[in-house]
């Protein structure tokens, strides 16, 4: 697209995460954090509450869970991003993963010590408190069976995705009714909630109960997103927090997108256009250019700071993606919301050759024609020469 104006691009809405994912102390960090309090808002007209770092300070949180073990199962990027952010706020936290498995040295490399606050599975579970059930929806499903027994009365059970309780009827996870159940979902990838903390800031995320035994579950489940490094929090239910995720990762946030750019650049390609022109107006400008001014101030000031050509072609067009996209979107929910979205990820991702499986299918976008001309754009941006 032509014509858009030489405004900044606030490329550091883009940049959190890209940034490498290192491990710094909390002395160390002293980051300026915002204190910003606990507000009732207007969300486009419906009236919700959230919740800000300022309502959750060090020092109440440290307190709140001055008598618990924090057990942080699973070391994938969540689970990592949470337990380092956790540690450098001061609390007690330990991890529990597969000795000598595919994380440990990772979790060592990350100043974890073994025997110390390292420890394999089972060891850890019965140290913890407060179970942090992070690992993947499937291996939830696969590792319950040993999780459960020490699930036991006035424990709580944290996770940050309602996958496995929402589904577990397929998943088979049933929490006991004798403990705290509480979820708090980041709105991101584990290495954009640690990349954040690390700057200062801090990812939005969700919180919901799905059973307060202790009548302190709210409170309790609002600290921990604070401290596990959330800068604000709204409330949400189980239930939708795990449909609107699955909708938004098959939707816009990753399935559609990648549909939507494929389909453009090989129309263009089937018209003429080169590779680097059509990978440039598909998916070059669109992130390092338009994307970032939608999310700075929203999408009618990117259209303002468009050509007039690019606005009046935008407004014309819009309403006629949304029609075309609508029922692929009503599908998507009612597979969602059925559960055959969630039996097809178990079982797939039950699979033994699961990461072998997926590496195919990674390797088919990677080695598509337009990701191989990505790889050369990217490489002529002038903070890459």
């Amino acid at each position: 697209m032509s014509g858009v104006r030489k405004v900044s691009t606030l490329r550091t809405a883009l940049s959190a995460n890209i940034l490498p994912a290192v491990s710094v102390s909390a002395a160390a960090i002293k980051p300026n954090f915002q204190t910003r309090g606990l507000k009732t808002l207007d969300f486009g007209g419906s009236i919700e509450n959230v919740i800000e770092r300022s309502d959750y300070p060090p020092e109440k949180y440290q307190e709140i869970f001055k008598d618990d073990t924090l057990c942080m199962l699973g070391y994938g990027t969540q689970g990592r991003g949470q337990a380092l952010n956790l540690r450098d706020n001061g609390m007690n936290v330990i991890v529990g993963i597969r000795e000598n498995g595919g994380s440990w040295q990772k979790a060592l490399d990350d100043g974890w010590v073994p025997g110390k606050n390292l420890f394999n599975i089972d060891d850890a579970l019965s140290k913890g408190t407060v179970i942090m059930y992070l690992l993947s929806d499937a291996g939830q499903k696969l590792a319950w069976d040993q999780v459960k027994p020490h699930l036991t009365a006035g424990k709580t059970l944290y996770v940050s995705h309602g996958f496995s309780i929402v589904f577990n009827e397929d998943s088979g996870v049933v929490p006991p009714a004798d403990i705290d159940v509480i979820l708090c979902a980041p709105k991101g990838s584990g290495t954009t909630v640690r990349n954040l903390f690390l700057e200062g800031r801090g990812i939005n995320g969700s919180v919901a109960v799905y059973q307060d035994v202790s009548g302190k579950a709210k409170e309790r489940v609002e600290a921990l997103g604070i401290a596990a490094g959330c800068g604000y929090l709204y409330e949400t239910t189980f239930e939708k927090e795990t449909y609107s995720d699955l909708v938004g990762e098959r939707g816009v946030l990753m399935g559609m997108i990648q549909g939507a750019f494929q389909a453009q650049y090989d129309v263009l390609r089937a018209n003429g256009h080169s590779p680097s022109e059509a990978f440039n107006e598909t998916c070059e400008e669109a992130t390092q250019s338009l994307y970032p001014l939608v999310g700075a101030n929203g999408m009618d000031w990117m259209y303002a700071n468009c050509s007039t050509t690019a606005q009046r072609g935008a407004l014309d067009w819009y309403p006629k993606f949304e029609k075309a996209l609508k029922p692929v979107f009503e599908e998507l929910y009612a597979e969602v919301k059925n559960g055959n979205e969630c039996r097809r990820s178990i079982e797939v991702n039950s699979k033994p050759d699961y990461k072998e499986s997926l590496e195919k299918e990674l390797d088919v976008l990677r080695e598509s024609e337009m990701w191989r001309a990505g790889v050369t754009v990217r490489g002529l941006r002038p903070e890459n020469q």
